[in-house]
């Protein structure tokens, strides 16, 4: 006979993936309502006017603010977590350090960040409100969340890998984009995942530094707004409420893309690796 906590303990996992999977479909079903019958061709024109309220400006902004700020944060972000746990003496000060002030800056609001930037970016440096201050900001957002993630996914890499490694004759170096990042790929990459969806998703940072001009920038250094920061702007005007529906369901379907994609450059890596 089985316990009977045992019993409430799984009925109570089910009733809680019931209520999660529940308020997700009431959430995704909600949009995909308004937005639909909305979406029409002029959303899509290659430029913002108050008649069409094209939604191609802030997209393609969004597609450039992930490429830029995944280019500065990834590398900067994976390599203090390869220092961190590879090269770093294990359980020294300066590791619980900056483990502290990850974990710190990781659970800041994004309305301190965009203020900081603002503050740093837009007046100190004179980068004024453009895309260049908005993708600083983000990549100093996300640098926590990459550091934090990779690191894991380097400490769940077994030590017998490393000492097999050297056991070869390998070098540190080797061993560690040889044999330690290919096997820490997946882990690596959904803290990637989680860093795309926070700078998609984000509008209070970018507000204060990107800025809002519904164009596409002419160089980095101009104002351009993302797509949250579009729909933000037609919901806080609440002129176009069915074109910022619209504009709901596209991100919905942007982030389903990329979450997508992302998973599937995970498997390949991790199956070449096992061949």
């Amino acid at each position: 006979m089985k316990h009977p906590f045992s019993v409430m303990g799984r009925v109570l996992v089910w009733a809680s993936e019931v209520i999660v999977m529940g308020i997700l479909t009431l959430l995704v079903g909600y949009i995909l309502i308004k937005g639909i019958p909305y979406i029409t061709p002029e959303l899509f024109a290659w430029e913002y006017n108050s008649e069409n309220v094209s939604m191609m400006p802030a997209i393609i902004n969004t597609v450039m603010m992930i490429a830029l700020t995944l280019l500065i944060a990834v590398p900067v972000g994976i390599g203090s977590a390869i220092y961190l746990v590879e090269y770093a003496k294990r359980g020294s000060r300066l590791v619980k350090v900056v483990r502290t002030t990850t974990e710190t800056l990781s659970g800041i609001p994004s309305i301190v960040y965009g203020l900081f930037g603002h503050l740093i970016f837009v007046i100190a440096l004179h980068f004024n409100l453009s895309m260049v201050s908005g993708i600083l900001t983000l990549a100093i957002m996300i640098l926590p969340t990459i550091m934090r993630t990779t690191e894991e996914a380097l400490k769940s890499v077994p030590d017998s890998y490393r000492e097999g490694s050297f056991g070869l004759g390998a070098g540190r170096l080797r061993t560690v984009f040889r044999v330690i990042l290919p096997s820490a790929i997946p882990g690596i990459l959904s803290g990637v995942i989680l860093a795309i969806g926070r700078i998609v998703g984000e509008t209070a940072a970018l507000i204060y530094t990107a800025g809002t001009v519904a164009g596409i920038p002419a160089t980095l250094m101009n104002s351009g707004r993302t797509l949250a920061v579009h729909m933000y702007a037609l919901l806080s005007e609440g002129l176009y409420m069915d074109q910022a529906y619209a504009t709901a369901v596209i991100l919905l379907i942007m982030v389903a893309l990329i979450n997508a994609l992302s998973s599937f450059a995970a498997k390949k890596l991790q199956g070449g690796n096992h061949g």
